[in-house]
């Protein structure tokens, strides 16, 4: 993997994206103050005798007023979102503190992150395990390195090899140390600023107590388009910003542990759950960028332009440099688990070392 490579490029697209961002708050603005110019011509300026003005200020107030719920959107939905820290974000998704001393799995994911962040010059996260979720999967959450925490599930604990453990790990202090969780959540809430205009426009435009539509619907009617629109664009924008800094992740992971195998493991696994039908537990669309791996949706090419990761497919060939299949549901020495019965010897011999699939 030209994990150097991957990290530039990953970082050149961010930045692109993040000055997309600014962009489509400006082009916003300029959407809103022509439709609401529009709508005022309609409704008053195009009836009213003599020359047609605008009111004094009009696009002034009409800027000032935007910036208003989309910033003022963006302060709510990220301090909702920052407080109480890291470790009380991964409590609200189902985590609870490791407890190293009673379970062996945990030591041994306890001591991986503190491996991890040595080696990384981190300062080390609360290790944390979201219980019961049997799905393969991770977060990172923390708005820096002092109150950051890495969750895994379960699911992580039980199924992955050491080395496949340790890149994972890896991939989320990549994400701390980059400073994603506090970039998307940032993102997310600029996203809901634009929707936050979209709600006032559907407000102007509802009808009164008599089912009465006033004047002001066609103001409501326009800001509700610029909005939606601007919602739309933001979203994606803040998606394929998420889907690079996971490209990023995954060659940080690669390049700390120097091993293919270890990431790359544990997302052939994740592929492997997911054809037998099993899936992390649900997540909600604000913290779907903070996983390992998010829920994949099923829709046409416009669907995944609102994804927060890349596919699995495309990230294992990133890793390996070619397609790879899935791997069993087994650690080193283990009998395979996710089907709950043992492989007989001559089936283990029989296997093939690239799928895990037997010959026979």
């Amino acid at each position: 993997m030209r994990f150097f490579e991957f990290q530039r490029d990953a970082r050149g697209a961010t930045r692109r994206l993040l000055f997309a961002f600014g962009l489509t708050l400006v082009l916003l603005l300029v959407a809103v103050n022509a439709a609401l110019a529009l709508a005022w011509g309609l409704t008053w300026g195009f009836w009213m005798p003599g020359a047609f003005t605008y009111p004094k200020h009009f696009f002034a107030v009409n800027t000032s007023v935007t910036l208003l719920f989309v910033l003022g959107g963006w302060w709510v939905e990220t301090s909702r979102l920052a407080h109480g820290g890291g470790q009380r974000l991964a409590e609200q998704m189902g985590a609870r503190l490791a407890r190293p001393s009673g379970d062996f799995d945990e030591q041994r994911f306890c001591n991986i992150v503190d491996e991890m962040a040595i080696s990384s010059g981190m300062k080390c996260p609360q290790a944390m395990v979201v219980a019961r979720d049997q799905g393969i999967n991770a977060f990172a959450a923390g708005w820096d390195e002092d109150d950051a925490v890495v969750a895994v599930t379960q699911g992580a604990l039980e199924l992955l090899t050491r080395d496949e453990l340790q890149g994972l790990v890896a991939h989320e202090f990549s994400h701390i140390g980059e400073g994603d969780t506090r970039l998307n959540m940032r993102l997310v809430g600029m996203v809901f600023g634009l929707e936050m205009l979209y709600r006032m426009g559907q407000t102007l435009f509802e009808p009164d107590s008599r089912d009465r539509r006033m004047a002001a619907a066609l103001i409501g009617l326009a800001i509700m388009a610029a909005g939606w629109l601007g919602w739309l664009a933001g979203h994606a924008l803040q998606a394929a910003v998420s889907r690079q800094r996971e490209y990023l992740a995954d060659a940080r992971a690669v390049q700390w542990t120097r091993s293919r195998d270890g990431l790359g493991g544990v997302l052939r696994k994740v592929l492997t759950q997911r054809r037998g039908g099993v899936v992390s537990q649900r997540a909600g669309s604000a913290v779907q960028h903070m996983l390992l791996v998010a829920n994949e949706g099923k829709g046409g090419k416009a669907e995944h332009w609102l994804d927060s990761h890349p596919p699995l497919a495309a990230r294992i060939r990133r890793i390996y440099g070619r397609d790879m299949g899935p791997l069993p549901l087994r650690r080193e020495d283990d009998a395979p688990v996710a089907t709950g019965t043992a492989t007989p010897p001559a089936a283990a011999a029989a296997a093939d070392p690239e799928t895990g699939w037997t010959l026979s």
